[in-house]
């Protein structure tokens, strides 16, 4: 399955039905995006894959006198970002249902483009960092979030793994967004990718923060086994998860350390 009717699917109504969770999951990386975007006060902002919104409305606190624009491909996240978004100043903010690398930006609109997680899933990534390049003006910015691998015999992802064994081959869908994911964990690719897309001044760095899957192993099972399809999960299932969940209880709740790449290039002049 694309990943555009997954986004489309139960994986994009899951999201939106859950938008606090998953944006308290990725919270902690928001520091590092914005340290990177550098964003102004009067800067027009293109928020790639923007999901509920949740970067989109940061950005827009940050560019106070200016304009952001969301995209995602998903129109269940995008209804559920403009609710969550009505709020705002008019013009603060817009949403559009779209495929970025392709969505008719005008040229030279935006001052800097950002995206926490949203710019794996590109078809042929160097048509689409190139055709985002020609939405920046001049010395635009691009900065951006995206996974890093965990490194071998690590503790979170022994558990990621046996959390996976337990949902077995009913989650096609999370399968290819799984795929999608890991585009672009391998740094040096991803800056073949950017240059040979017109950007320059690439940089790429490990960032790594601990994310919050629930307030205890029961609560942080409830809500990964929220996202599985085909048959009822069984009490033993449940239990099953809650098992691999227990060892990352803190008073601050379930906590899994999580790595990810803070990308940044610019447009040329």
């Amino acid at each position: 399955m694309k990943a555009a009717e997954a986004w489309n699917g139960s994986l994009g109504r899951h999201w939106a039905a859950h938008a606090d969770r998953y944006d308290a999951m990725l919270a902690p990386f928001d520091a590092a995006l914005f340290d990177a975007a550098a964003i102004g006060v009067l800067d027009r902002v293109l928020d790639i894959g923007c999901g509920t919104g949740g970067t989109s409305r940061a950005a827009a606190r940050l560019a106070a006198r200016g304009q952001v624009t969301g995209v995602d491909v998903s129109e269940p996240l995008v209804a559920r970002a403009r609710a969550l978004s009505a709020h705002l100043r008019d013009g603060a903010v817009t949403f559009e249902v779209g495929d970025a690398q392709a969505h008719p930006f005008g040229p030279g609109g935006f001052d800097v483009a950002i995206s926490r997680g949203g710019v794996m899933f590109f078809a042929d990534p160097v048509a689409a960092f190139t055709h985002i390049g020609e939405a920046l003006r001049p010395g635009g910015r691009l900065a951006f979030v995206c996974p890093r691998p965990a490194p071998p015999g690590g503790g979170e992802r022994e558990a990621l793994t046996r959390l996976a064994s337990l949902v077995g081959g009913d989650q096609a869908v999370d399968t290819s967004v799984a795929a999608a994911m890991a585009s672009l964990s391998d740094p040096e690719r991803t800056g073949v990718i950017l240059e040979a897309a017109g950007f320059e001044g690439v940089s790429v760095r490990p960032v790594s923060a601990a994310t919050r899957w629930g307030a205890d192993a029961a609560d942080a099972a409830d809500f990964f086994l929220s996202r599985k399809q085909g048959p009822p999960v069984t009490d033993g299932i449940r239990a099953a998860a809650a098992d691999v969940f227990r060892p990352y209880e803190t008073p601050e709740g379930v906590l899994l350390e999580a790595g990810t790449w803070v990308v940044t290039a610019r447009r040329p002049y």
